[in-house]
């Protein structure tokens, strides 16, 4: 990084440069070879020039592609091939094999003897490319974090006496927290927590023992249990990071949290209350700041019969869409690739969200601060006088919020936002039942997106099989599927013996026609806007779950599990 007495002297080496522009004088310094990897971290830090700006320019004019480890593809097998101390000491990290090459980041891949010497301690080829010495340091981290790694960081912590004693004081609590073992084993929890892709680590006290436990594709496993007297010092520990007050453990607190991850951070959100045996603390794994978000409706594999009218719903100029589904079921995402459709220099974009998960370039986005009491509320009347074309409410909460979103979207914004219910004609109602009129409800309102997700069937181990006719007959009316092969995942090294790595989502969309603002106007149910909807081509979530399902994409049970039964149509 540049301290403050040299910085000058890297802007004095840009100035020197006649008749050049900023950005072509800083790519001419990095397209130097005199010019060490110092100058590349320190105009990052800087914001000279964004990091992978700079990092192509430099990695390019050495010969070098250049590879962010937390965007690119990580084998396990290319990070087997390489000892973990050795990847430590050369500072590389192995991506992938390919033909019997293996390609492996390094922060100096033009050192041909050190390429050499890996290359001959790892028995095959290696092709380098270029990444910060930051990044490539905590992606091993991360890459070489497993159980084992974990209970190691837990016993060496439990062969402190200090935690031994049961004073609680709030003068005992800050140095067990801050003990020298206590970070590195909440680090080790959370690097593991990444590389198994958990959305949601849950650490918790039990009577005997205290256990982690991490939701990975939508189901919980347990993944280590450790003494209860650690318990305090660990999350206390997580009390600091989100600057909550540790010696308060009788009431709820909620906060948040980063962690520096190469030169891009990781956001969690931290949830804590008070039980029998001592605090639970849920952290909710959150987005890379930094992290371009490439979600696209696409790229969601949506249904067609989904995608299309969704499509023609996002290019009205004005109106309410919806998307709903319980925490967890990737409304933000739906939303995030949302506005990646609609994003253009033509529209004035702007979101209001808690908190800010991905930033989204060339949108404004500003976030919510209760310490402050900035609500949805006031951030949304502000943005309203901003000359908006299109407006994401990350939730509606309460009917003050409503009301605006309603009048905005009735003056000629579209306004997409989420609501917490388990079926799309809910969330009409739900407006009302917040208090919003159904006068107001009806012209304001163009459509709902309801939105579930099931475990993916892991691609390394699926396989066919046939099901037992009577499970057909629950499900599907058609004649003849008895033929028709169904997939599941038999359990591999890649997706940890579950049959499933990552998550696909389903849904249901309710386009709102005349006659369903009739009924809203007359403040008729859930039942009959449903019935309306169907008469359009409606359908339920599990039958387009059981579309994935016979795509080959999720298993019958998955959607069982996330669709109530009576939704079937």
């Amino acid at each position: 990084m540049v301290s403050a007495s040299n910085k000058p002297a890297f802007l004095e080496r840009i100035r020197v440069l006649p008749q050049m522009e900023e950005g072509d004088a800083l790519k001419l310094l990095l397209s130097r070879h005199g010019e060490t990897l110092d100058l590349v971290q320190a105009l990052i830090a800087e914001k000279l020039l964004p990091k992978e700006d700079a990092c192509r320019f430099w990695g390019d004019a050495r010969g070098f592609a250049y590879v962010d480890p937390f965007a690119s593809v990580v084998t396990e097998e290319a990070v087997a091939r390489i000892p973990l101390d050795l990847a430590r000491k050369a500072q590389a990290l192995g991506l992938y094999i390919i033909d019997g090459v293996i390609t492996v980041a390094m922060s100096d891949p033009g050192n041909e003897r050190l390429v050499q010497r890996l290359s001959n301690a790892i028995k095959l080829p290696v092709s380098p490319v270029f990444a910060l010495p930051l990044e490539i340091r905590d992606a091993i981290s991360v890459n070489y974090s497993t159980e084992k790694s974990v209970e190691e960081s837990v016993a060496l912590l439990g062969r402190s006496t200090l935690f031994d004693r049961s004073d609680h004081s709030i003068e005992y609590i800050p140095p067990t927290a801050e003990h020298s073992a206590v970070a590195p084993l909440l680090d080790d929890i959370i690097h593991f927590a990444i590389r198994e892709r958990a959305t949601d680590i849950h650490i918790e006290a039990l009577e005997i023992h205290s256990r982690v436990r991490f939701r990975v594709d939508g189901n919980l496993r347990e993944v280590l249990t450790y003494p209860r007297k650690l318990h305090r010092a660990l999350v206390t520990r997580l009390k600091v990071l989100a600057d909550l007050n540790v010696s308060e453990a009788r009431f709820p607190q909620d906060g948040r949290f980063r962690i520096p991850f190469g030169s891009q951070m990781g956001h969690f959100r931290l949830s804590l209350i008070p039980s029998s045996h001592g605090e639970k603390a849920v952290v909710r794994v959150m987005a890379m700041s930094g992290r371009k978000s490439n979600v696209t409706l696409e790229g969601m594999l949506m249904s067609r019969t989904i995608l299309h009218p969704l499509r023609r719903l996002l290019s009205n100029p004005s109106g309410l869409i919806f998307v709903t589904g319980p925490t967890g079921s990737g409304k933000t995402t739906t939303l995030y690739a949302a506005l990646n459709e609609l994003d253009q220099a033509s529209l004035n974009i702007a979101t209001i969200e808690d908190p800010v998960e991905i930033q989204l370039p060339g949108i404004t986005q500003s976030q919510t601060n209760a310490h402050i009491d900035l609500k949805f509320s006031l951030i949304l009347r502000a943005l309203l006088r901003q000359d908006p074309d299109v407006i994401l409410i990350g939730e509606i909460r309460d009917l003050e919020t409503a009301k605006i979103a309603a009048e905005a979207a009735l003056t000629g914004h579209a306004v997409l936002s989420t609501l917490h219910t388990n079926n799309a004609a809910q969330a009409i109602v739900r407006l009302m039942d917040i208090g919003v009129e159904p006068y107001m409800v009806a012209p304001s309102i163009s459509g709902v997106l309801a939105q579930r997700l099931a475990a993916r069937i892991c691609e390394n181990c699926r396989e066919a099989y046939y099901p037992p006719k009577a499970t057909l007959l629950k499900y599907f009316e058609e004649e003849g599927l008895t033929e028709v092969p169904f997939f599941r995942g038999r359990g591999c090294p890649a997706c940890r013996r579950t049959g499933f790595k990552g998550r696909i989502a389903f849904h249901e969309l309710i386009l709102v026609t005349e006659e369903i603002r009739g009924l809203i106007s007359e403040g008729k149910g859930s039942l009959e806007i449903t019935a309306a909807a169907r008469k359009v081509g409606h359908r339920s979530l599990r039958y387009d779950g059981l579309k994935k399902v016979l795509l080959g994409l999720t298993t019958i049970e998955e959607i069982e599990q996330n669709t109530p039964l009576e939704w079937a149509t």
